[in-house]
């Protein structure tokens, strides 16, 4: 009977807890949902390769649904075009030689890239071979036709008495080689502008996770600690003293901001130590966009932790405002998604901050570049504090 009383207590509890109930029903078919139509939308990429004084058969041997070719002058350089046209590789021919520059900042093109070169080139070899199989069955059919007429001849020339001298001379088979054109052997030299041959999905796509595990923890912890002090009347007490909310707001941002600033300094030394990944930009940089990150998560949840009454409650918060953020990050291609997929990106911290780090790790750009995705990490910040203070007063009973 106990045992019942407690399972009833229970249901009675999940009952009145609207937002859990929907938490559990609601929040898998959200997620769920969204990545449907994310990886439906991914799921056919393309890479965009630039292609300059390549031969006509290559260029068609290489072109298929995955792929699309631009044309370019012979003085276009490889590097330039990459850069300015986001080219997942650059394809130039000098003579029998194929030089093949690859962008290599998402391991994916790269991969579409080298399939569709060694898959038109293997094509090339194949249909060479097949024309020469061809003219030689030609060939032997003709040669088998004179050496039939031949000895048929013989044979009428055998039944005839007097001529087999001088005719036999006469009906000596011409020989008859096959022109057969040897198929032009492709070399082709491989050169890497971000990254190398080596480069991995995890290589790259690392200092996006970076970002987001700080984000992650940093949203968590200080929404959670915030929430404490509320549960436990602290805020309270400290909202009855002359304080403006204001200065409560800054103070919990730079007691936090101090913890989330250690935080980021240990998980990029770690990644760049024990994993080594392979940073072309500059590592302070990486730091300054994780610690922007840090802050945007910072006083995001602080913000988010005024409408949970208990740490399950601020746990709900994570499917709806964090999960969705690592799709839209970077680590699936925002450019190839649906139209209005990619306007919902732009809503969400994560994608500034991917976009700014992945310049930075893979590409090498410098602050001048990310300068717009900085700034617009700064307005995410200077935004949820300012809700911070307003939604502060609530609280405030005196």
């Amino acid at each position: 009977m106990r045992v019942i009383a407690i399972f009833k207590r229970v249901l009675r509890e999940m009952l009145r807890d609207k937002r859990t109930l929907a938490l559990m029903f609601l929040a898998p078919l959200f997620i769920l949902t969204l990545m449907y139509f994310l990886f439906n939308t991914s799921s056919d990429s393309i890479a965009k390769i630039g292609v300059s004084n390549v031969d006509t058969t290559v260029v068609k041997a290489i072109k298929n649904k995955h792929v699309t070719l631009h044309h370019y002058s012979v003085q276009a350089t490889a590097k330039d075009k990459v850069r300015e046209d986001n080219l997942a590789a650059f394809i130039k021919q000098k003579d029998g030689k194929l030089t093949v520059t690859y962008q290599n900042s998402q391991p994916g093109d790269s991969a579409l890239v080298r399939q569709a070169l060694q898959g038109g080139l293997t094509k090339i070899k194949v249909q060479a071979l097949a024309a020469a199989t061809q003219t030689q069955k030609k060939a032997l059919q003709q040669q088998a036709q004179v050496l039939k007429t031949l000895m048929a001849q013989q044979q009428k020339m055998a039944a005839a008495q007097g001529a087999r001298g001088t005719a036999g001379a006469n009906l000596a088979p011409q020989s008859q080689k096959a022109q057969v054109q040897a198929p032009t052997n492709y070399q082709v030299t491989s050169h890497y502008l971000y990254g190398s041959s080596d480069s991995t999905f995890f290589d790259t796509f690392l200092p996006i996770l970076l970002g987001f595990f700080v984000f992650f923890f940093v949203f968590l912890i200080s929404g959670i600690s915030l929430l404490n002090e509320r549960t436990t009347g602290t805020l309270t007490r400290l909202l009855a003293t002359p304080i403006r909310r204001g200065e409560i707001i800054t103070g919990y941002l730079m007691g936090y901001g101090l913890f989330a600033l250690v935080q980021t300094v240990i998980t990029v030394t770690f990644a760049l130590t024990v994993f080594q990944i392979h940073m072309i930009g500059s590592v302070w940089l990486i730091l300054l966009i994780n610690f922007l990150l840090a802050l945007v998560a910072l006083s995001m949840g602080i913000f988010v932790s005024t409408f949970a009454n208990s740490e399950f409650q601020m746990m709900q918060f994570i499917p709806i405002l964090v999960i969705p953020q690592v799709f839209f990050s970077g680590l699936i291609p925002v450019d190839q998604m649906a139209n209005w997929l990619q306007w919902i990106a732009h809503i969400f911290p994560l994608y500034y901050g991917g976009n700014a780090l992945m310049n930075v790790a893979t590409r090498g750009v410098g602050f001048s570049g990310i300068a717009f995705e900085l700034g617009i990490l700064v307005l995410f910040a200077a935004l949820f504090t300012i809700l911070n203070v307003v939604g502060m007063k609530r609280y405030r009973r005196v």
